[in-house]
Order: C-alpha cells, then sequence, then structure tokens
C-alpha cells in the first residue's frame, strides 16, 4: 500500500434531514442488509436497533449485554458477528430469530475492530490489550492466529482481491497482513501515521484506504489516501 494523496473532504450540497430515529444514546456502529433492505445500529449500554431502510422507521431490536462496538453481517445466513468488550466476548446473534445463537469469551481484553472473510470463514478482531490481531475460525469459535497488531486499533478492513488486512490504530501506524491460506497469516508492513489517527475506510473498488488524521498540537486535521498496491 502506498500514499497516493492528502485531501481534506468536503460535504457535498443538497443534502436534508428526512427521517429521524431516536435512540438512547451513544448510538455507534451501522451496518445495511441490502437483501432484507435492513439497517442495523449498535447503541447505548447494550443493543442493535433495526430500522426499514425503505420506510426509515424502527421495527425492532436485539438486546446485549454489554455496548456493541464493531459487528458485522453474515451474507450468506443469519449470523451478526458482535464485539462486546465490556464483557470481553464475541456475541453471535441471529438475526431472523432476534437472539444470541452463541457467545465466544476472549482471552484479550478491549476487543473493538472486527471484519469478516465469509468465503474462508474468518473472523479478524483486533485487541487493544495487548495490541494482537485475532483470526477466529467462524464455525467452532475456535482462535486460529494471534499477530502482533497496532496499538489502539479501532478499524480493521479485509481486501477479498488481495487477501490482506489492514488495521488502522492509534498509537501511530497502519498495519498489513497477509493471509496466505485461511489458516496462516504474516505480517507484511506497518506504515507510520500520525498518533491518534486510527478511524479508517478501505474501499474495494478504488483499491484506496482512508485514513482520518485528527487535529493535534501542530498536526493539522486532514484525510490521509493510500493506493493499495498489487
Amino acid at each position: 500500500m502506498r500514499k497516493a494523496a492528502l485531501a481534506m473532504c468536503s460535504m457535498p450540497r443538497g443534502f436534508k434531514v428526512i427521517k429521524t430515529v431516536k435512540f438512547s444514546d451513544d448510538a455507534d456502529n451501522i451496518r445495511y442488509d441490502a437483501a432484507a433492505r435492513r439497517l442495523y445500529v449498535g447503541y447505548g449500554n447494550g443493543g442493535l436497533g433495526i430500522i426499514d431502510a425503505a420506510t426509515g422507521d424502527k421495527v425492532g431490536e436485539i438486546k446485549l449485554e454489554g455496548h456493541p462496538e464493531s459487528f458485522q453481517l453474515e451474507r450468506s445466513g443469519p449470523r451478526i458477528f458482535i464485539n462486546i468488550p465490556t464483557s470481553q466476548k464475541i456475541v453471535i446473534v441471529d438475526r431472523e430469530k432476534r437472539a444470541t445463537a452463541t457467545v465466544w469469551p476472549t482471552s484479550a481484553t478491549a476487543n473493538f475492530p472486527m471484519a469478516l472473510d465469509e468465503a474462508h470463514h474468518r473472523l479478524f478482531v483486533g485487541f487493544r490489550k495487548p495490541a494482537t490481531l485475532v483470526v477466529f475460525d467462524t464455525e467452532s469459535g475456535k482462535a486460529m492466529a494471534h499477530l502482533d497488531s497496532p496499538g489502539d486499533a479501532d478499524d480493521i478492513f479485509y481486501d477479498s482481491s488481495r487477501q490482506r488486512i489492514y488495521v488502522s490504530g492509534g498509537d501511530g501506524s497502519i498495519g498489513i497482513f497477509q493471509q496466505n491460506d485461511a489458516d496462516h497469516y504474516k505480517t507484511m508492513t506497518k506504515i507510520l501515521t500520525p498518533s491518534g489517527a486510527r478511524t479508517s475506510l478501505f474501499v474495494p473498488e478504488l483499491s484506496r484506504f482512508y485514513l482520518a488524521v485528527p487535529h493535534r498540537g501542530a498536526q493539522t486535521a486532514e484525510v490521509r489516501v493510500y493506493e493499495a498496491a498489487p
């Protein structure tokens, strides 16, 4: 991955609010189920709100035992994989039954970011204590690999075309890992970034990785754009 440009993003004109859906507090991650045309919103002390994308109405919720951080929706089945760092668990929910299907306890703590490789039945979870990337088998819940990861990890993305994992951490780095096969991984490189730059987005259609850099001291706020190398 190489840095292609630095850019500040401006908001397009013409947007207006057409619907407001209220949650108790701390609305965080959002995922879209294209097949069912539903939005899932993680919020509060433990819940996923369900919104009908066509009407904008809240149509239900799934109760959880703690605040959900990153979560991923399975496309080929009904499962939702959810990080619950306060209880040191990964919770798997059946979104058709709107109930917990199983729970995987974790030995490391502060499991925040997550990405899913559905083709190989692998779930990538970033832990902050210690700073570790753990690869789980989605069928058994078994941890298949552990790799040293950027500290204060906040986002993880799986690049299926290159079979790579990108992890952005607030310690000031992006970690890039190669998937040799479903059970074997290696660290490719680490790109140094400003401290606190942990929020990111990978767009596979563009082969570009966007990193949000916050304003801190002499460091100005900016969006850094990286291009994934072949």
